[in-house]
């Protein structure tokens, strides 16, 4: 298992690194997606600021692929899965806060299990998945629940800035669909699963995508949440837990 992680120190250019189990971080030369080398320079993590942990230009998220939720929201299990897009613009990393909008009288959580994209791809099959994916991390779905009713569709809902907390890890060389996956609100946990039970798996989700659309470099796929979807209110601490791949933290206001 590698934990990558992309930060700043100060007003540094981004950077990425590797974090050890000491919890420093080891900078590394060149591209995570092609080819890097490990460097002697070690950071402590009280130091760095967090970036999200991918530069996408686009995020796909994915609807009711756990058969519980499916159930709590009323809606018949799907035949194919269910996509739709959140916008670079909601994107926040680790420790950045969740913005409550005006508009809306209802801001709920959604932990989910991401994925990002190695490379650019179109059309391919499911044994092409696994080499085409550079790791996995930790992403919120945070979702104006009242506004997406009214609209009946999900693009307001799920669009305003902040609404994509992604992060802190980009973790590679871990069995994604046996991960457990929890929610914490103000230390209580409210969500509790399994990834193995996604309806649609990982390489159906990643190869169902990439034959509607380019999935390029950096891209993020998020799988879906289980169930125990609830509000946030406004100075909430909302975390969602991924087993090895870490655990995001953000806060509302």
């Amino acid at each position: 298992m590698i934990r990558f992680v992309r930060y700043t120190v100060e007003d540094s250019t981004p950077q990425w690194g590797i974090v050890n189990n000491d919890n420093r971080i080891t900078d590394i030369e060149g591209d995570v997606f092609t080819h890097y080398k490990v460097t002697p320079n070690v950071v402590d993590m009280d130091r760095v600021t967090i970036l999200p942990p991918c530069e996408p230009t686009k995020i796909v998220c994915v609807g009711l692929n756990y058969s519980d939720h499916a159930k709590e929201m009323k809606l018949e299990k799907p035949a194919d899965p269910v996509i739709f897009l959140k916008p670079v613009s909601a994107l926040i990393p680790h420790m950045e806060d969740i913005i409550y909008p005006e508009s809306s009288q209802r801001v709920d959580y959604e932990a989910e299990l991401a994925l990002v994209m190695k490379n650019t791809v179109k059309d391919i099959s499911e044994d092409m998945v696994d080499i085409n994916v550079l790791g996995y991390t930790c992403f919120n779905d945070v979702t104006a629940r009242d506004l997406q009713a009214k609209d009946g569709q999900w693009t307001r809902a799920k669009s305003f800035d902040t609404f994509a907390p992604c992060g802190p890890y980009l973790v590679s060389n871990i069995n994604p669909e046996k991960q457990p996956i929890r929610l914490y609100l103000n230390g209580e946990l409210k969500q509790e699963s399994n990834t193995s039970k996604l309806i649609f798996k990982i390489r159906r989700v990643v190869s169902f995508i990439s034959k509607v659309m380019t999935l390029n470099r950096g891209d993020i796929i998020s799988t879906g949440t289980p169930a125990g979807i609830g509000p946030m209110k406004r100075g909430d601490k909302v975390e969602v837990d991924i087993g090895n791949v870490g655990k995001l933290t953000n806060y509302v206001r």
